[in-house]
C-alpha cells in the first residue's frame, strides 16, 4: 500500500462521492489534507472523518477561489505535494439537443477548474522541484459510448489534452513534476443524479465499480506508475479496442 505519510494533498470536489472517499483513503495513509468544495457542511463532515484535514469552501469555477485554496494549503502545510482536481458535473444531452448553457456549464466546472488548479499548484511545485498534479477524467473521454453525455465527454477529453500538454511541457523542461490523468468508468456514487438532465443512480448499477475500490486504485497510482491511470483494467482494454476500430484494425 502506497504511503502518503506527511504529504500535503489538496482535493477539490471533496464533499461527496469519489472525492470524499479518496480523502478518507489518503488520510488513512498519512496524508495531510486540504479539501475544497462548495458545500461547506458536507465538506466539514468529510474533514471530520480524516485525521488531519482542513475544509476550505471553494467554488472551483472561480479562479480566485481556487487560488485561495492553494494559498491556504501552502500557508498551513508549507508545501503542496499532490493536487487532485476531482470536482466535476455530468450532463445527459445528445449532441443535437445540447444548449449553450449546458456546454458552458460543462466547460466551467469540468475544464476551467482543472486549468485553475494547475495554475495554482504549479508555481508551488516548481519552487519545491517536486509534486503530482492529478486530473480526474473519465473513460468516456477516450470511448464516448454514452453518447448522450455529449458535453461531459467533450469536457473530459479536453481535460486529457490539457494534462498531456502540460506533461510534455514539463518533460521538455526536465521537471520532475508528475502529471496523472485518472480515468474511472462507472463508479457507485450519486454523481449522475446531479447531472444536467436525467441521470442514473450508479449505486444501483451492478456494473459500477465500488467507490472504495476506485479510491484505493487511485491512491496506489498517484505517486508512481502509468500517467494514464485506469481504475479498472478492462476499461483500458475497451478503449484500446475502440481506438483500433477507428483505424480499421
Amino acid at each position: 500500500m502506497t504511503s502518503y505519510e506527511g504529504l500535503s494533498v489538496v482535493i477539490t470536489g471533496a464533499s461527496e462521492g469519489l472525492g470524499a472517499t479518496l480523502a478518507r483513503e489518503l488520510s488513512a495513509r498519512g496524508a495531510r489534507l486540504t479539501l475544497g468544495a462548495r458545500t461547506q457542511p458536507a465538506l466539514e463532515a468529510v474533514a471530520a472523518d480524516c485525521v488531519d484535514a482542513i475544509a476550505f469552501p471553494t467554488d472551483v469555477t472561480s479562479r480566485a477561489d481556487v487560488q485561495r485554496l492553494a494559498d491556504r494549503a501552502l500557508a498551513e502545510r508549507g508545501r503542496i505535494d499532490v493536487w487532485v482536481s476531482n470536482a466535476g458535473q455530468g450532463n445527459s444531452r445528445r449532441v443535437d439537443d445540447l444548449s449553450d448553457h449546458e456546454l458552458d456549464a460543462m466547460l466551467n466546472v469540468n475544464l476551467r477548474s482543472v486549468l485553475y488548479g494547475i495554475q495554482a499548484a504549479l508555481p508551488v511545485m516548481r519552487e519545491q522541484n517536486s509534486g503530482v498534479i492529478a486530473n480526474v477524467s473519465s473513460v468516456l473521454s477516450r470511448w464516448p459510448r454514452a453518447h448522450f453525455r455529449s458535453a461531459y465527454n467533450l469536457s473530459k477529453a479536453a481535460v486529457n489534452s490539457l494534462g498531456e500538454s502540460l506533461r510534455l511541457q514539463l518533460a521538455e523542461e526536465g521537471s520532475p513534476i508528475r502529471v496523472v490523468t485518472v480515468l474511472p468508468g462507472m463508479v457507485s456514487t450519486d454523481f449522475s443524479l446531479n447531472a444536467l438532465g436525467d441521470g442514473e443512480d450508479m449505486r444501483a448499477n451492478p456494473m459500477s465499480q465500488d467507490v472504495n475500490d476506485c479510491a484505493r486504485v487511485i491512491a496506489d497510482g498517484l505517486l508512481e506508475g502509468p500517467a494514464d491511470l485506469y481504475t479498472r483494467p478492462e476499461s483500458y482494454e475497451v478503449v484500446t479496442a475502440y481506438l483500433a476500430s477507428l483505424v480499421g484494425k
